[in-house]
């Protein structure tokens, strides 16, 4: 991200024990599967741990928080359906315009809206521009139809968040603990916060719209522990202990290649299509992937849950690879 524009950072809130937690920690990794037989009914076991499980700050769950909140949404009727206008919902400018009032949800999930503007102080330019680009040119280019094209953008991120929270109408925190993390048995230790410039009036009410990310600040800070019992959930389809928290054709919706990028499904499912990420791993497994490398690995053939912090992106497969010959 070095090529980016030299802003600032949007200031975070963080609670003050939080300021003190050393989230430069070395790599800490917990190998998680379900008890045999039945596994949906059993509790995380927790087969390995590496270092320490400390809370950190996450690029993972928080961004397949952001989309999982659009999922119960559409399941409690909240949104009709994801392919449908986003403006239809959202009334407050972001989706004006010839190019970003044909945005849906599914382009925001997808990371294919390429939307234009300016949001929380940050264009949507300024994230990842591309490299031995000059940034003038790439801030004047004309933008693409949504759904042509694929960019990781961390705007574009917490736009999603933003048009999360105005259709739910309360604080996306509240309702993943209420609907996610209480019913898996998650800690309170994990936090979602926003920046200082991120709080928005919704029905007469203070409220932050959360970061997607931890780009500039804000993010998801979690444990290792709570990661693994949200890789569980996904791995089994949505279910915990006879219960359906995510729908299950949410999550094959989620699983699903977008056309323009297939390694990607929705926001942060990496699928492993054709093997093109992890060369040694089956075709079905997918990762919730954040920026360190910071990894949830979900496989329905081996029946596994790994996470894996601070490790080399391009050293994921020769993990997989040592992991299989030592487990399997």
């Amino acid at each position: 991200m070095s090529n980016e524009p030299t802003e600032p950072p949007s200031r975070e809130r963080v609670d003050p024990e939080f300021r003190a937690l050393p989230l430069t920690a070395v790599a800490d990794a917990a190998l998680s599967s379900a008890r045999a037989g039945g596994a949906e009914h059993a509790d995380v076991r927790v087969e390995r741990i590496v270092s320490q499980s400390l809370s950190l700050r996450d690029g993972v769950v928080v961004h397949v928080a952001d989309s999982t909140t659009v999922g119960l949404a559409v399941r409690d009727g909240l949104i009709r359906s994801v392919n449908d206008p986003v403006r239809r919902y959202i009334s407050t400018g972001e989706f004006d315009g010839p190019l970003n009032g044909k945005i849906t949800w599914d382009h925001l999930l997808r990371q294919t809206s390429d939307w234009e503007g300016t949001l929380w102080g940050k264009p949507d330019w300024a994230d990842r521009p591309p490299k031995g680009k000059e940034v003038d040119a790439y801030r004047l280019r004309k933008h693409n139809e949504p759904g042509t094209s694929y960019k990781y953008n961390d705007v574009r991120v917490n736009l999603l968040a933003l048009a999360a929270l105005q259709v739910w109408r309360r604080p996306l925190p509240q309702v993943l603990k209420e609907r996610i993390m209480d019913p898996i048995g998650a800690s309170n230790t994990w936090r979602w916060l926003g920046y200082e410039n991120s709080w928005v009036e919704v029905d007469g009410l203070k409220m932050q719209s959360v970061a997607g990310g931890g780009h500039w600040g804000g993010g998801m800070w979690i444990s290792a522990r709570d990661q693994a019992r949200f890789g569980l959930l996904t791995l089994r389809k949505g279910a915990w202990k006879g219960k359906q928290l995510m729908a299950e054709d949410w999550i094959q919706q989620a699983r699903t290649p977008t056309p323009v990028q297939p390694t990607y499904g929705y926001m942060n499912w990496y699928l492993n299509t054709d093997k093109k990420l992890w060369p040694n791993a089956p075709a079905t497994a997918w990762g919730h992937i954040g920026n360190g490398t910071n990894i949830i690995y979900c496989d329905p053939e081996h029946d596994l849950v790994v996470v894996l912090r601070w490790i080399d992106g391009d050293a994921i497969d020769g993990f997989l690879q040592r992991l299989f010959g030592a487990i399997l």
